[in-house]
């Protein structure tokens, strides 16, 4: 018997295969002097219209990072999905699997970014809170991926399924536990790494996360909970890593932030994609960093994230100690 034309291609594309489930919603981006406090009107800038989604964003990162990339996610029947999805095809994700809900609209998060390039986001889920993936379907793209990419913009019972099928067929879990929510301890021996910024990492530890130290601590606890390797993000204070290895501190890439807007999408992305590829934690760590730090030097999300060409040639490389 012959393969299929599709086994065929499979076999001859060398690339990691990646599948993403995860949120799609199109970013409103509000530039802002400075974040407003209570009671303050602002004179904003500049508002656009930008592709975003913490599953969008990863699965870009993903693919221009060198993956196959598979993403699940829905969107509502209207014009900010059909924008969506065009951007998504523009970067060669498979979105064949992307529902389109007849009752409800896509996704929207409004972002306020201000000079220092910090941002404040609200999202409504829309659409992405109908996500629901066929069982078999699930089975059958994960049988055949090296990383399922997962983030809490999604219902937590796909999350949940995804979990319990990438276990039943071998595939790797990548976790971004982003917008923060408490989720089952049976759930963290299924996670191969575990990718959390300072916030989520001290509401999962219940320890303070402000220092390369303290995350060292928390890194070490999530760590004994059962998860083969957590990675603690700090922004300009680096990243640390834990593994059966141990607690290592990496320095972070100095530039000059423009909006951190998908930085974190960008580092999940850029790190699992190496990984896939078979690079050590801490290279892979490297690699994620430079990723990241190329994407808030840009505005926007989708737009502002780069290329694995890119990322190649910031060749500064940083610093890495154990802690």
């Amino acid at each position: 018997m012959t393969d299929s034309t599709d086994d065929k291609t499979r076999a001859r594309d060398s690339r990691p295969r990646i599948v993403v489930l995860g949120s799609l919603n199109m970013d409103m981006v509000l530039r802002v002097p400075h974040m407003p406090v209570a009671g303050e009107t602002l004179l904003g800038r500049d508002l656009r219209h930008v592709p975003g989604g913490k599953g969008g964003n990863q699965a870009v990162s993903c693919a221009r990072q060198g993956a196959q990339v598979c993403l699940l996610s829905c969107v509502g029947r209207d014009a900010y999905g059909e924008q969506l999805l065009a951007s998504l095809q523009g970067d060669g994700i498979d979105v064949s699997h992307v529902m389109q809900a007849s009752d409800a609209a896509t996704g929207v998060a409004v972002i306020s970014v201000d000079d220092a390039g910090q941002n404040q986001i609200v999202v409504l889920a829309g659409a992405n809170q109908w996500l629901s993936v066929p069982e078999d379907l699930l089975e059958s793209l994960l049988r055949d991926a090296q990383f399922v990419v997962l983030q809490f913009e999604t219902p937590l019972a796909e999350v949940e399924k995804t979990l319990r099928i990438a276990r039943k067929v071998g595939c790797r879990v990548a976790l971004n536990p982003s917008p923060m929510q408490a989720f089952p301890q049976a759930w963290w021996s299924g996670i191969d790494v575990l990718v959390v910024n300072e916030t989520e990492a001290s509401a999962l530890s219940r320890l303070a996360v402000g220092t390369p130290q303290q995350a060292a601590v928390a890194a070490r606890q999530l760590l004994a909970n059962g998860i083969a390797r957590v990675v603690v993000t700090l922004g300009a204070n680096g990243a640390v890593v834990c593994d059966a290895d141990g607690t290592r501190w990496h320095e972070a890439v100095q530039v000059q932030a423009v909006d951190s807007t998908a930085a974190g999408d960008t580092f999940l992305g850029a790190l699992t994609v190496r990984l896939a590829q078979g690079a050590p934690l801490d290279d892979a760590t490297q690699w994620a960093m430079r990723a990241a730090a190329i994407c808030v030097t840009r505005a926007g999300a989708q737009p502002s994230i780069p290329h694995a060409a890119e990322v190649e040639q910031l060749t500064s490389a940083t610093r890495w100690s154990r802690i």
